[in-house]
């Protein structure tokens, strides 16, 4: 049977603020959406407090005074998110990154491996993440991923549990006559109130509906979901990441402009996070793609198709200028930029020329060191010109706190 474990950072966004700040340590902390219009993640502190997920800032100043409002640094974020996820490959090459501060691990086999036992193994690369990189994560273990959701959860929420809560083939019958539908991974209010409408409220009872009425009401997903909660691992780990069919970068302005340089600037910034994002997927672009949008939200687009497939913002750059010249107007306010790759195809299969143009071989030799740059130094360490985040011009010397 399979052991697939989930591993879940806790608070992921606060957990990295307070990494980066301990003074905000053991306090209320909430991090702000974009143009910090309202909370998107909260410290069990402020948790505690009572403000809900969603609410905005304005409310939030005027209710909860005692908390420090954060402004979202998604740069920081990810490149944590990269270091936890190196350090989980460390133990398997079995990893699935389910989102930003999740991750799916197929550890099957892995006791005889590490010589020791399961619970062990988790243990290890809970302290691991937590001492080396300082950030609090809990790990749920079980023989399918819905189940390993469901110990994840159970470890958050049980603090006895120290992080930790494993299923075993064992424990699930009884946990499934504990577990409500609406608490399990995948199911949404509409297929609760589906399963509600027939009179089925715990887990319990949906595995002991027949195959065929559960695919009837719920097509080929019901009976994945049986199968998952009676401990059968329907969805393995995919550790072989899906190329993407386009990259994007968007982002609102701090504050409306009417700035030419500001606006181009922005672009630059946008080019270099998808071209680092290309990079590291192994892809070019065959076309580069710009987007204005005004104060009153009208979008302008347009875009071009580069002479050869690149990854590399110094030559996208040239032509994102040009688009944007066509579309920018003195006289029109906007409110946010953007920068598309589409039409993306894979270095390997990209044609080789055995004359490389002197600017082509310039320009690799700098996209690597700007990225080796930033691997050591972290997101945005390194700018070309007076590139930088659209969202972080107000932010001098890490000043991005409210109170």
């Amino acid at each position: 049977m399979a052991e697939i474990a989930l591993v879940d950072c806790n608070n992921f966004f606060v957990s990295c603020e307070q990494l980066m700040n301990p003074a905000l340590q053991n306090r209320a902390v909430c991090v702000l959406s974009n143009n910090d219009g309202c909370v998107i993640a909260r410290s069990k502190e402020a948790k505690k407090l009572g403000i809900p997920m969603g609410y905005p800032l304005f409310k939030a100043k005027k209710e909860f005074k005692n908390v420090v409002y954060v402004s979202r640094n998604f740069g920081l974020y990810h490149d944590i998110s990269n270091r936890i996820m190196t350090k989980l490959l460390s133990y398997t090459p079995e990893v699935e990154q389910y989102s930003i501060d999740e991750a799916f691990l197929d550890l099957t086999g892995l006791k005889k491996l590490y010589r020791c036992s399961y619970e062990e193994i988790i243990a290890k690369i809970k302290y691991e993440i937590e001492t080396e990189i300082g950030v609090p994560v809990s790990i749920g273990l079980a023989p399918s991923k819905t189940l390993a959701k469901l110990a994840c959860e159970k470890a958050k929420k049980d603090e006895a549990s120290l992080g930790l809560c494993r299923i075993r083939s064992r424990d699930i019958n009884e946990i499934l006559k504990k577990t409500y539908v609406e608490d399990v991974w995948g199911v949404g209010k509409n297929t609760a109130a589906l399963f509600h409408k027939y009179g089925i409220y715990k887990c319990s009872e949906i595995v002991k509906q027949n195959d065929f009425w559960l695919k009837k009401i719920w097509g080929k997903r019901g009976l994945e979901l049986k199968a998952e909660l009676l401990g059968n691992s329907i969805s393995s780990v995919k550790s072989k990441i899906e190329l993407p069919k386009s990259i994007q970068k968007t982002c609102a302005f701090s504050k409306f402009t009417q700035d030419k340089t500001y606006i181009k600037d922005s672009l630059h910034y946008h080019t270099h996070q998808v071209c680092s994002k290309l990079r590291k997927l192994g892809l070019q672009t065959e076309i580069v793609c710009v987007m204005l949008r005004t104060k009153d939200f009208r979008v302008f687009v347009d875009k071009m198709v580069l002479p050869e497939p690149s990854d590399s913002e110094f030559l996208i750059n040239q032509y994102a200028d040009k688009i944007f010249e066509k579309l920018y107007s003195p006289e029109i306010i906007y409110r946010s930029s953007g920068i598309f790759a589409e039409k993306l195809t894979e270095k390997s299969a990209s044609q080789l020329f055995l004359f490389e143009d002197k600017k082509a071989e310039k320009s690799k030799k700098l996209t690597a060191l700007w990225d080796n740059f930033e691997k050591k130094y972290g997101r945005n360490s390194f700018s070309i010109g007076t590139m930088k985040d659209p969202q972080e011009e107000n932010k001098i010397h890490g000043q991005n706190y409210f109170s």
